[in-house]
C-alpha cells in the first residue's frame, strides 16, 4: 500500500511539473525543454524516465609488433545490455567470418597474429567501439589507434670511439619512433646493465658518464620487434688514462625540442665533454632548476634533464648550462606540453515537445583547442536549417520532431586524443485533455506586418471564449513542402499577437494558431499561407578573393562572381590599403582579376571587392593581405665614416638606408675599398645584415684608401655610398696612452667670435684623433668642440663682446683627453671698428688656409622619428642641382638642448646630406645646425633648427617623498613629494599606493589618485597608532611610470592637547622621514658672542641639564622682557632727545597705528633705499650665517613689484604662505628652488606657534620707537641689527628651543612687535611660515618665538621645532599699562649687570 501510494505520489507530482513544463515551452519561444533529473508524466500513461546507457571502458592507443595478439577493451552499461560492434577507420567490421578478430563476451575486440608488411597493413588503423540498445538508441566510443611496429632499421649507428677516463662518451642508436621500446644494448655480446651512470636516452642513444677502464669494450644496439632480433653496427670504446690536461668543453649531445602531453614523463638530453670533467646545470626561463630537492626534476647520468609527470606549467624554454670552470657554454630547446580534449561542460538529458526548439550544451578545453563535433544515435549531425552548431560547441534543433528522440554524442577532438559525453532526448506526447471544455480554433488569423525576414500574425478570440483573458496561444508554422513544424508561443495570457522572426526573404511559410486553456489546447486554426517579401537585391561577397604580389610594385587580385548576385552584376569596386594607414583607395573592375600598379616596394597592402548591381553595392569580402616583392635597396647606407685604427688598419661605420629605401630584409652589406692612386685594385667585403661596422686590415701603411659600402637584400646590391678617403698611419703609433699637450696654442678675439690656432703636440708617436676646444665667460668647460686630428684653426662663434673667455685646448684619442693648455681673451667692445684679422698668420707652424670660406649649409629640417630620434636634413648650394657629392667635404652636425643651460654641443660628422641623431631623452627641445668642412676650410654654422622628441613614459618615481601628520585631525595626513627626476612629459597626475603591509601585493594597496601636476594630497580616515608605507607614482600621456620607494609613517595615538601635532619624537613616528645624522664630528654652530647653543649635553646628567637651561632660559626672558619695559618707558623729555637724536627703526611716528604699512622684516636691508646689504660686510660676522640661503633681493622671495613706490603691504604679504592648506611652504620653496629645510609651523595652536608678528600685528605706539646707535654706515643709514641663533635637535634628549642673543648692533635689526589683545588682524586659515622671525633693535625684548636660521644653511627634513610659550595677550597688555613710570640710568645698570652675570651662568653650565 504504502509503494502504491508513493507511486501515486508520483504520478500526480510528474503531471503537476509537466503541465507547468507545457506552460513554459509554449510562454517562452525558442525554449529548450526540461533538463535531466524531471520523469513528466501524462496521466494515464506510462512514465518515461531517462535510461542509463554509457560506455564503461573505452578502447586506447595501443602499440604492438608483428605477429602479437592485441585486445582493445570495450565494454557498455545499459539495461537491457546493448549489442556491441566495432568500427575500423570508419566501417564496420565483419567479426562473423573474420579468423583473426572475435568479439569478447565484454564487448572487447580481440586480434591474434598481428599482420604487418610494407604493402599490407590489415590491422592497423583507428578503431572505434560501437553499442546499440533497440528501441533506445546507438552510441559510439572514442577513437583508439592502434600503431604495428615497422620493421627495424637504424637511422644512425653507433661510431668507434676514445675517451678519457672520468669523461662521458655517448653511443648513437636511432631506429623509428615506434620501435624504441624494443632497443636495448649489448656489451662484449653480454646484454648490458643500466644503472645511475650508464643510462639509455627515450631515443635509444646510451650516455656513459665519469667512464671507467670498465666501460670499454665492444657495443652494439639490439632491436626485438617480435621477429628474428637485429643488431646494429659492432663499436669498441676505448678508455684512455686521464690525461691531465684541459681539453675543450662540448657538447656531445644538446637538448631538442620536444612535445609531450600532460601526465606523460619527458627526458631533455644534455651531455657534455671537456677536461676538467663539466657540471651540468639547468634553467628554465632564466630561472634557476632544483634537481636536487625536486620529486619530479631528476638530473641523469651525463647531465640530461627528466620531468615526471609533465603538467602545463612545466612548458617554456630550457637551458643546459655545462661549465668545468675554465669555460661555460650553453644549449636551450622548447618544451611543449599539450592537453587531451577534456569536458569542462558536458550534454545534458532533455524532454522536450514537438515543434520546441532544444539546445545541447557542450563545453571542452584542450591543447591544441579541439574540435567539435555531434552524433546523433551514432550517425554525423550534419548542420542544417534545423540543426545548428551554435555558440562554437553547442548543438540546436529547432522544430522537434518524434524522429529527433535518441541519444547525442558531443566528440572533442584534437592532435594528441578524441573524447565524447552523450546525453539522451526524449520526445513527450502532449498531455491529454482534462475533463472541460476546450477552446475553439482562434478567428481571424491574419498577418498584419510582412517583411523579408519576420512577419506579425494577429487573431481574435475563440469564439468560444470571447472574453480570451486566461487563454495563452501557440503559433505553429513551417516552410511550404517541409514536415519539421516549429512553435512560437505568446508571452503572456490574453496577448493575442506574436511575431514569427528569422525567416528567409521570399519562402512561403504555412501558420496555425491554436489557444490553451487550463484544460487544455484546443482547436488549431485554419492554415495560413504567407509569403516573404524578397529582400532588396544586391548581390553577396564575392568568394575566393585571393592576392599575390606580382612584382616589388604591383599586387594581382582575382575573385569569383557571388552565389547570391541576385541579378547580372554589372561591375566590381576593388579597394585597397596600405598597412598602417587609414587612407583606402578604389579602382573600378569589370572583370574577375587586376593587376594595382605603382606600390611601395615590401610594403604590405590589404584589399576587399565589392559588387555591384542595378540595386547598388553588395556585401564587402573580407579583406586580405599582401605584401609587395623586395627588391634592391633604392638608396645607400647612411652616415658612412673611416676611423684610422693604425698603419694598417681602418674602421668603417655606416647606419642602414632609410626604411622607406630599403625594400626588403636588409641581408649584408657589401664594402668595397681600393687605393686612391688610379688603376689600383677594388677590393670586396661582405658583412651580415645586422653588422654595421667593419675592421679593414692588411692595408699598407701611409697610404690613403677609398671605400663606400652598398646594401643587400635577397634581390640584390642596392645604390653604394659616394667613395669616402682616409689615409693609414705611416707608423704604428702608440694608443695606451692619452696624448700630450698641444705644443702651442694661439687666441685672436673679435668682436663676437675668437679665433683658435694650436700646433699639434711635440711627441708625434702618440695618436691624435682630434682637438677638444673647451670655453666660456670666465670658465672654460661651458661649451667644448671637437675638431678633427687634422685641423689646426678653429672660430669660435656667437660670442658675446666686451667678454673674458678662457679658452682650453686638449688633444684626444681612443684612451682619453690629453693635458689641456689654458689661453684667456676678452672680445672687443661693439664700437671697435679695427681691422678684422680672419686668421692667425704669426702662430709657428700654422699653415694659412684659404680666405675664402665655405657657404654654410641652408634648410636644416628636424624631423621627429620616436622620442630619442630625430632626422637632420640640410641642403648645400655650393653643390649642383642634383645635391651630389662628388668631393672629399663632409658636415658637422651639433645639438644640444637648453636645459640646463649649460648643456655643452654635441657633435657628429656625416658625408650625406641627412643624419640620424639617436640617444636624445624625451620631450625635450633641442636645437640643430650644420656646418660644411672641404679640406681645410669649413663654413659657418648653420641657421638653427629646432626639434622636440616625442613623450615617453617616466622612467624614474616621484621623489623626496615626505608625509606630515596634519593639525587637529590625527587621522589625516598630508603626503608630499616633487616630479619626478625623468618625467619625459607632461605630468598629468599621480598614484598615491599606501597600505600597513609594505609586503603586500601592489593590487592590495588602496590607491589615490591626484590629477594635475599638484604635488601635495590629503589622505584622511586613517587608523590611530598605525604605520602605512606610502609609494607614489608618476603618469604622463604615454602611461605609468616607476614607483617610489615605500616611505613609513606612523600615525599619533591620540590628538594630544597639549603637544604640537608635529612634535611626536622619532620614537613615537608622526613623520614620515628621519632626521638627519649629525655624525661624531658635528659641532654645533656659535652665535656671534661664541655662546655654545644648542650644545649636545652629556648623557649622564642630561635631564638636570635640561631642566638648567630651561629654567634659565625662562629667566633670562622674564629679565629681558622686563628690560624692554625699562626702555619703553622713558620720560616725554627722554623721548624728545631721543627722536632727535636717531631714527625709529619701525618708523612709527609715521605709521602708527596702520597695521598695513608696517613694513616686512627685511633682513640685510638697508631702510632707506632697500638696498641689500653683504653679509660679510660685518666687522664680526656671524658664522651660523655664512652659508645660509636668505633671499639676496625682495624678488628673490616673492614675484611682488619691488620698486620705491610699491605699497608695503604686498611686500609684507609676500612673507605669509598663501597656500592651501594641505601645502607646505618654506621659503625656499618660494624661491623657487628645492627646499633647504621644511618646517610645518601652519599647523601649531596659537598659543605655541611661531608669527612673525610684524607682517600680521598692529603695532603699538607705545612700544615702537627704539634706541639708536651712534655707529652708522658709510651712507649715514640706520644700522641693523640681524638676530641669529640655531638650536639643534637632539631627539629625546633636549627639546628644540629657539634662542635670540642680541649681538653688535651693526650685525643685526629687527622689527619689535606686541600681539593685540585684541583678534588677529589676518586669516588663521591661511598658513604662514617665518622661517627668520624678527626681534627689536634694543636689548629690552618681552617675546623670544623665532626659528633658527642657522638651520638653513644644511638640507634636512621637516623636523619638530619647540619653541618656549610667550606671555599670554592679558600679560603683555598689563605689562604695557604698568610701564607708565621711568627708571634711572643706574637702574638699568643694574639690571644690566645682572643680565650679564647670568648668562655668564648659562654660557659655564653649557660649555661644562
Amino acid at each position: 500500500m504504502a509503494a502504491e501510494r508513493g507511486a501515486r505520489r508520483l504520478l500526480s507530482t510528474s503531471s503537476f511539473w509537466l503541465y507547468c513544463l507545457l506552460l513554459l515551452g509554449r510562454r517562452a519561444p525558442g525554449a529548450a525543454a526540461a533538463r535531466s533529473g524531471s520523469t513528466p508524466q501524462s496521466p494515464g500513461a506510462s512514465i518515461r524516465t531517462f535510461t542509463p546507457f554509457y560506455f564503461l571502458v573505452e578502447p586506447v592507443d595501443t602499440l604492438s609488433v608483428r605477429g602479437s595478439s592485441v585486445i582493445l577493451n570495450c565494454s557498455a552499461y545499459s539495461e537491457p545490455s546493448p549489442k556491441i560492434e566495432w568500427k575500423k577507420d570508419g566501417t564496420f567490421l565483419n567479426l562473423v567470418s573474420d579468423d583473426r578478430r572475435q568479439l569478447l563476451p565484454d564487448g572487447s575486440l580481440f586480434i591474434s597474429n598481428v599482420v604487418h608488411s610494407k604493402h599490407n597493413k590489415p590491422d592497423e588503423g583507428y578503431y572505434q567501439c560501437v553499442a546499440t540498445v533497440e528501441s533506445l538508441g546507438t552510441i559510439i566510443s572514442r577513437t583508439a589507434k592502434l600503431i604495428v611496429a615497422g620493421l627495424p632499421r637504424f637511422t644512425s649507428q653507433p661510431e668507434p670511439s676514445s675517451i678519457y677516463a672520468g669523461n662521458n662518451a655517448i653511443l648513437n642508436c636511432e631506429v623509428n619512433a615506434d620501435l624504441v621500446p624494443f632497443v636495448r644494448w649489448e656489451q662484449n655480446r653480454q646484454p648490458l646493465l643500466l644503472d645511475d651512470r650508464v643510462i639509455k636516452l627515450p631515443s635509444g642513444m646510451l650516455v656513459i658518464s665519469n667512464a671507467t677502464e670498465g666501460d670499454g669494450g665492444l657495443y652494439r644496439c639490439v632491436v626485438e620487434s617480435g621477429g628474428p632480433p637485429k643488431y646494429s653496427d659492432e663499436v669498441e670504446l676505448k678508455v684512455l688514462p686521464d690525461p691531465e690536461v684541459t681539453s675543450d668543453l662540448v657538447f656531445l649531445k644538446q637538448p631538442s625540442p620536444l612535445v609531450r602531453v600532460i601526465g606523460q614523463d619527458v627526458v631533455l638530453p644534455c651531455v657534455a665533454s671537456g677536461l676538467p670533467t663539466p657540471t651540468i646545470k639547468w634553467m628554465k626561463n632564466e630561472e634557476a632548476l632544483d634537481t636536487e630537492s625536486s620529486e619530479r626534476l631528476v638530473l641523469l647520468a651525463g647531465g640530461s634533464l627528466e620531468i615526471s609527470d609533465v603538467t602545463e606549467d612545466d612548458a617554456g624554454t630550457y637551458f643546459c648550462i655545462a661549465d668545468n670552470g675554465n669555460e661555460t657554454i650553453e644549449a636551450q630547446a622548447e618544451l611543449t606540453v599539450q592537453a587531451q580534449p577534456e569536458f569542462l561542460k558536458q550534454p545534458t538529458n532533455i524532454y522536450a515537445h514537438e515543434s520546441m526548439d532544444i539546445v545541447f550544451e557542450c563545453e571542452v578545453t584542450g591543447k591544441p583547442t579541439p574540435t567539435v563535433k555531434w552524433v546523433k544515435n551514432g550517425d554525423m549531425v550534419i548542420p542544417s536549417d534545423y540543426f545548428k552548431i551554435v555558440k562554437e560547441h553547442n548543438l540546436q534543433v529547432l522544430g522537434l520532431v518524434k524522429s529527433d528522440e535518441g541519444f547525442y554524442q558531443c566528440i572533442a577532438e584534437n592532435d594528441v586524443g578524441n573524447a565524447q559525453a552523450g546525453a539522451q532526448l526524449i520526445i513527450l506526447e502532449h498531455a491529454p485533455a482534462t475533463t472541460g471544455p476546450l477552446p475553439s480554433a482562434p478567428r481571424d488569423v491574419v498577418a498584419s506586418l510582412v517583411s523579408t525576414r519576420f512577419i506579425k500574425l494577429t487573431w481574435r478570440t475563440p469564439a468560444s471564449d470571447p472574453h480570451g483573458d486566461n487563454l495563452t496561444y501557440s503559433v505553429f508554422y513551417t516552410k511550404e513542402g517541409i514536415a519539421r513544424e516549429r512553435v512560437e508561443n505568446t508571452s503572456h495570457p490574453g496577448e493575442m499577437q506574436v511575431t514569427i522572426q528569422n525567416l528567409m526573404p521570399a519562402t512561403v511559410y504555412i501558420f496555425r494558431v491554436m489557444a490553451q486553456n487550463k484544460h487544455g489546447s484546443g482547436e488549431s486554426s485554419a492554415p495560413l499561407r504567407v509569403e516573404t517579401q524578397p529582400e532588396v537585391q544586391l548581390p553577396g561577397p564575392a568568394p575566393n578573393l585571393r592576392a599575390y604580389a606580382a612584382s616589388p610594385t604591383s599586387i594581382t587580385v582575382t575573385w569569383e562572381t557571388p552565389v547570391s548576385g541576385n541579378g547580372e552584376i554589372q561591375n566590381y569596386k576593388l579597394y585597397y590599403m596600405e598597412k598602417g594607414t587609414d587612407k583606402e583607395q578604389d579602382v573600378d573592375v569589370s572583370s574577375h582579376s587586376y593587376t594595382i600598379n605603382g606600390l611601395k616596394k615590401y610594403t604590405e597592402y590589404s584589399f576587399r571587392v565589392v559588387a555591384y548591381n542595378k540595386h547598388g553595392p553588395g556585401v564587402s569580402t573580407p579583406d586580405v593581405a599582401v605584401r609587395t616583392l623586395s627588391d634592391v635597396p633604392s638608396a645607400a647606407p647612411q652616415n658612412l665614416s673611416l676611423e684610422v685604427r693604425n698603419s694598417k688598419s681602418i674602421m668603417i661605420h655606416w647606419q642602414p638606408p632609410a626604411p622607406a629605401t630599403q625594400n626588403g630584409q636588409i641581408t649584408g652589406y657589401k664594402i668595397r675599398y681600393r687605393k686612391a692612386s688610379r688603376k689600383s685594385d677594388v677590393t670586396e667585403t661582405l658583412v651580415s645584415g645586422t653588422q654595421l661596422s667593419q675592421l679593414i686590415e692588411g692595408l699598407d701603411r701611409g697610404t690613403e684608401y677609398n671605400f663606400r659600402v652598398a646594401a643587400l637584400t635577397i634581390n640584390g646590391t642596392g645604390p653604394a655610398t659616394d667613395w669616402l678617403s682616409a689615409e693609414t698611419f705611416e707608423s704604428d703609433l702608440d694608443e695606451t696612452r692619452v696624448p700630450e699637450v698641444p705644443s702651442s696654442l694661439h687666441v685672436r678675439p673679435l668682436v663676437t667670435s675668437i679665433v683658435v690656432s694650436w700646433t699639434p703636440p711635440e711627441n708625434q708617436n702618440i695618436v691624435v684623433r682630434g682637438y677638444a676646444i673647451g670655453y666660456g665667460i670666465g670658465s672654460p668647460h661651458a661649451q667644448t668642440i671637437k675638431v678633427d686630428y687634422k685641423q689646426r684653426y678653429y672660430t669660435i662663434e656667437n660670442l658675446d663682446p666686451s667678454s673674458h673667455y678662457v679658452i682650453t685646448l686638449k688633444a684626444f684619442n681612443n684612451v682619453g683627453e690629453g693635458i689641456p693648455l689654458y689661453e684667456s681673451a676678452v672680445t672687443r667692445p661693439h664700437t671697435d671698428t679695427s681691422e678684422v684679422d680672419l686668421f692667425v698668420i704669426n702662430a709657428p707652424y700654422t699653415p694659412v688656409p684659404d680666405p675664402t670660406p665655405m657657404m654654410p649649409p641652408v634648410g636644416v629640417q628636424a624631423s621627429i622619428l620616436s622620442h630619442d630620434t630625430i632626422r637632420i636634413t640640410w641642403a648645400d648650394n655650393s653643390l649642383p642641382k642634383h645635391q651630389k657629392i662628388t668631393d672629399s667635404r663632409y658636415y658637422t652636425v651639433r645639438w644640444k638642448t637648453n636645459i640646463p643651460a649649460n648643456t655643452k654641443y654635441k657633435n657628429a660628422n656625416a658625408t650625406t646630406l641627412s643624419y640620424l641623431v639617436t640617444g636624445l631623452k624625451p620631450n625635450t627641445l633641442y636645437e640643430f645646425s650644420v656646418m660644411v668642412t672641404k679640406g681645410r676650410r669649413s663654413s659657418t654654422w648653420s641657421m638653427t633648427a629646432h626639434g622636440t622628441t616625442f613623450e615617453l613614459v617616466p622612467t624614474s618615481p616621484p621623489k623626496d617623498v615626505t608625509v606630515v601628520s596634519k593639525e587637529g585631525k590625527p587621522k589625516t595626513i598630508i603626503v608630499n613629494w616633487q616630479p619626478p627626476s625623468e618625467a619625459n612629459g607632461k605630468i598629468t597626475g599621480y598614484i598615491i599606493y599606501y597600505s600597513t603591509d609594505v609586503n603586500a601585493e601592489i593590487h592590495d594597496w588602496v590607491i589615490e589618485p591626484v590629477v594635475g601636476n599638484r604635488l601635495t594630497h590629503q589622505i584622511q580616515e586613517l587608523t590611530l597608532d598605525t604605520p602605512y608605507y606610502f609609494k607614489i607614482q608618476a603618469r604622463n600621456s604615454k602611461g605609468m611610470g616607476p614607483m617610489s620607494e615605500a616611505v613609513q609613517f606612523r600615525t599619533p595615538k591620540a590628538d594630544s592637547s597639549d603637544k604640537m601635532p608635529n612634535d611626536q619624537a622619532s620614537g613615537s613616528g608622526g613623520k614620515g622621514s628621519r632626521l638627519p645624522d649629525l655624525g661624531s664630528d658635528y659641532k654645533p654652530p656659535m652665535s656671534g658672542s661664541n655662546s655654545p647653543h644648542g650644545s649636545p649635553t652629556s648623557p649622564l646628567d642630561s635631564n638636570m641639564l635640561l631642566v638648567i637651561i630651561v629654567s634659565v632660559g625662562v629667566i633670562t626672558i622674564v629679565v629681558v622682557v622686563i628690560i624692554a619695559v625699562f626702555c619703553t618707558r622713558r620720560t616725554t623729555s627722554h623721548q624728545k632727545k631721543k627722536r632727535a637724536a636717531c631714527k625709529s627703526v619701525n618708523g612709527s611716528h609715521k605709521y602708527k597705528g596702520n597695521s598695513k604699512d608696517v613694513k616686512p622684516p627685511d633682513l640685510w636691508i638697508h631702510h632707506e633705499r632697500l638696498e641689500l646689504k653683504p653679509i660679510d660686510k660685518s666687522p664680526d660676522p656671524n658664522p651660523i650665517m655664512t652659508d645660509t640661503p636668505i633671499p639676496r633681493n625682495s624678488q628673490d622671495i616673492t614675484p611682488v613689484d619691488n620698486s620705491m613706490d610699491s605699497n608695503i603691504h604686498q611686500r609684507r604679504n609676500s612673507y605669509r604662505g598663501h597656500e592651501s592648506e594641505d601645502s607646505m611652504s618654506t621659503l625656499a620653496g618660494r624661491r623657487g628652488m628645492r627646499p633647504k629645510m621644511m618646517m610645518p609651523f601652519d599647523s601649531q595652536p596659537p598659543q605655541q606657534s611661531v608669527r612673525n608678528t610684524p607682517s600680521t600685528d598692529t603695532m603699538p605706539a607705545s612700544s615702537s620707537q627704539t634706541c639708536c646707535t651712534d655707529h652708522q654706515d658709510p651712507e649715514g643709514a640706520t644700522s641693523s641689527s640681524y638676530l641669529a641663533s640655531s638650536q639643534e635637535e637632539d631627539s629625546g634628549q633636549s627639546l628644540p628651543t629657539a634662542h635670540v642673543r642680541p649681538s653688535h648692533p651693526l650685525k643685526s635689526f629687527a622689527v619689535p612687535a606686541v600681539p593685540p589683545p585684541g583678534p588677529p588682524a589676518y586669516d588663521p586659515a591661511l598658513p604662514s611660515t617665518p622661517l627668520l622671525s624678527q626681534q627689536a633693535l634694543n636689548h629690552h625684548i618681552h617675546s623670544v618665538k623665532t626659528a633658527s636660521i642657522g638651520t638653513l644653511g644644511r638640507s634636512r627634513p621637516p623636523m619638530p621645532v619647540v619653541v618656549p610659550s610667550a606671555p599670554e595677550v592679558q600679560e603683555t597688555t598689563r605689562m604695557l599699562e604698568d610701564s607708565e613710570s621711568s627708571y634711572e640710568p643706574d637702574e638699568l645698570t643694574k639690571e644690566m649687570a645682572h643680565l650679564e652675570g647670568l648668562m655668564k651662568d648659562l654660557n659655564a653650565i653649557t660649555t661644562a
